[in-house]
């Protein structure tokens, strides 16, 4: 993120939340930057009615293509809570890039929401997606919705969705710091794949791998030759 739009967003999260929120927010922005290298990634197969689902009758689940689906209410929402004109863009040029943005409703009040993108992520990932896989990203369950379990189930229900069209792997990850999303993917379809560290020089992604067979094995085999190797991969430690 650039240093204007960094500025942009602590001007707007102090304007709406006062002083000693920011000062909370920046302390864990610290943290965050500290350790925001290190991720754990998760893979799962993407087969046609292997998952059984038992999704509470009090959520919904919905997928938009376009932007032009999304209602003003909904759109408010999610852009309200931090800086409105960024969040705009992003969702702006998730769509155009061919994402999927499902809306997660308790009755008729969005609780959450997350997107999804097929053959291709939409920052560089730490290796390359074969056509039918698909990267799950940004999953939020708005904060007054929290406890109930309701991501593990709308994660369940994409991921029965999504293999009806696609056969091959889904990805998805999480910060090595963020033990209530690790322990929200633990309760999914979702298997622990290893953990990586990526960063940028020149214009590159590199990544490391700390040493885990299930990364490695992952990406043996003829059948997967296309994602082999990651992008730019670095030493394993």
């Amino acid at each position: 993120m650039s240093i204007p739009s960094s500025i942009i967003r602590v001007t707007e999260y102090y304007s709406r939340h006062g002083f000693r929120a920011t000062i909370r927010r920046a302390g864990l922005a610290v943290r965050r930057e500290l350790f925001a290298r290190r991720m754990v990634v998760f893979y799962c197969e993407l087969i046609k009615g292997s998952r059984p689902l038992a999704v509470p009758d009090f959520l919904s689940i919905d997928r938009l293509r376009t932007e032009t689906e999304l209602k003003p209410s909904d759109l408010q929402q999610m852009t309200s809570f931090w800086n409105p004109k960024l969040a705009h863009r992003n969702i702006r040029e998730r769509f155009e890039h061919g994402a999927s943005l499902w809306l997660i409703k308790s009755g008729d009040m969005l609780a959450g929401y997350g997107w999804t993108l097929q053959g291709r992520t939409i920052e560089p990932y730490y290796f390359p997606l074969a056509p039918d896989d698909v990267h799950l990203f940004d999953f939020h369950v708005f904060p007054q919705y929290r406890g109930r379990g309701i991501n593990p189930y709308s994660v369940a229900h994409i991921l029965d969705n999504l293999a009806m069209n696609c056969g091959g792997r889904a990805f998805i990850e999480a910060a090595e710091w963020n033990e209530a999303q690790l322990s929200s993917l633990r309760k999914t379809p979702f298997r622990r794949m290893g953990r990586a560290r990526s960063f940028s020089l020149f214009g590159h992604t590199l990544v490391s791998w700390a040493g885990n067979d299930t990364a490695k094995q992952i990406h043996k085999g003829t059948e997967r030759t296309a994602r082999v190797p990651p992008i730019e991969r670095a030493h394993e430690q």
